[in-house]
């Protein structure tokens, strides 16, 4: 018995060792990232609005009238049973119950929910207050990225994907994480100006989805057929994080949201900027590409949009079909390829996300690429007219 206790703790004393290594090493692989995740995080995220601190006030609020109640009730309950216990002499009696016992038990609970619902309505009536907004943005979810239309306000017309950036992909995938930011970073973060009460109108254009940033206590579902709003007003500048918070599919954790709040002058200078890279972008879907070019700039998109799932050598991977050899891309009918990125693949063999939300001279160039890349030597070229023509 001596021989096996001693066995037990030197296990034990093994496996304390072993865990407290691994967590060590683990706490000092990242660090705290300001406006996103902490290590070892407890509480809610640092806030950056007036309504994540009034979120902040009201959860210790409740915290501290549920311990009160706790302890008051458990050491009520629990002195009862030791002062009173059998074993010391003491018989149970029958009481009667007064008037002012029943009028006590339901009037200080009714009190206490008042007093508990009366802030919490003020802090969701003021969530759910998304009128007279500077600045209207449409955040569309999508599998498994986020769409930015900056509908109303200083940069109207500005529309961009915001994608989880590669690195971060080929890091997850092959399973070596690094950067205080891994799975939070993005290609293009969402950029609003600080103090400006900014509304956020949420949609989806496949399943659910959810636009979360603890940081500004907002969490608003994406909906398809639905539009639902929310808002904030950062108080600060700097970079903000959050997730898709609905389960949407595979690729659910490969969905984060990256706000970067400015100064007014440096919001007006990226506006500036954002509007003059899409003039220059703009393309005209009238225009007939020559093969190599519009090989070379489906490549760029390929390499944003479609090397996550299917791999740099179009080969995908489990339940991704590849893209090489498919008899779908090199078919002779362009038709049928056009029908699966715009509409997209719901199946239980396969599933693709609709890419409708690419302009007619992306989704052109993409399949051009597709259809002439690896295997594939088919010297197809799809062009941007024959997208406007499939999406009528």
């Amino acid at each position: 018995m001596r021989k096996r206790l001693v066995t037990v703790r030197a296990a034990a004393s093994t496996l304390a060792l072993s865990t407290g290594v691994w967590v060590t090493q683990a706490a000092h692989a990242v660090n705290d990232l300001p406006g996103g995740p902490a290590v070892n995080q407890l509480n809610f995220a640092p806030p950056a609005t007036r309504i994540a601190e009034e979120q902040h006030w009201l959860h210790w609020f409740m915290m501290g009238i549920c311990a009160v109640i706790f302890v008051v009730v458990f050491g009520v309950m629990f002195y009862s049973i030791i002062k009173h216990r059998k074993s010391v002499g003491h018989k149970s009696q029958v009481l009667a119950e007064p008037i002012w016992v029943e009028l006590g038990w339901t009037i200080v609970p009714l009190l206490i929910v008042i007093g508990m619902a009366l802030p919490a309505t003020k802090v969701l009536v003021a969530q759910k207050d998304t009128t007279n907004s500077d600045l209207t943005i449409k955040a569309t979810g999508m599998q498994w990225k986020w769409g930015y239309d900056y509908i109303k306000g200083e940069g109207e017309g500005i529309g961009f994907l915001s994608t989880l950036d590669t690195t971060q992909r080929e890091m997850s995938s092959q399973g070596k994480p690094e950067g205080d930011d891994y799975l939070l970073k993005v290609d293009n973060p969402l950029v609003v100006p600080v103090g400006k009460k900014i509304r956020i109108i949420t949609t989806a254009n496949d399943v659910i989805h959810a636009w979360m940033v603890p940081a500004f206590g907002v969490k608003q579902d994406a909906i398809p057929g639905f539009v639902r709003d929310t808002w904030f007003r950062a108080e600060k500048t700097g970079d903000f994080y959050g997730q898709c918070a609905e389960l949407c599919g595979k690729e659910h954790a490969y969905m984060p949201i990256h706000v970067k709040v400015v100064t007014a002058e440096q919001y007006t200078a990226w506006v500036t900027e954002q509007q003059k890279a899409m003039a220059a972008a703009a393309d005209d879907p009238s225009k007939v590409w020559a093969l190599a070019d519009m090989v070379k700039r489906g490549e760029s998109v390929y390499a944003a949009n479609c090397v996550a799932c299917h791999q740099a050598n179009g080969k995908g991977a489990g339940p991704i079909k590849p893209l090489d050899g498919s008899a779908i891309v090199t078919d002779a009918d362009k038709g049928k390829m056009m029908a699966v990125m715009l509409n997209g693949v719901k199946g239980p063999e396969a599933e693709m996300p609709s890419w409708k939300q690419l302009s007619d001279t992306e989704l052109a160039a993409v399949m051009t690429y597709a259809k002439n890349n690896w295997s594939n030597k088919t010297e197809q070229v799809v062009q941007p007219a024959d997208v406007v023509a499939a999406r009528k």
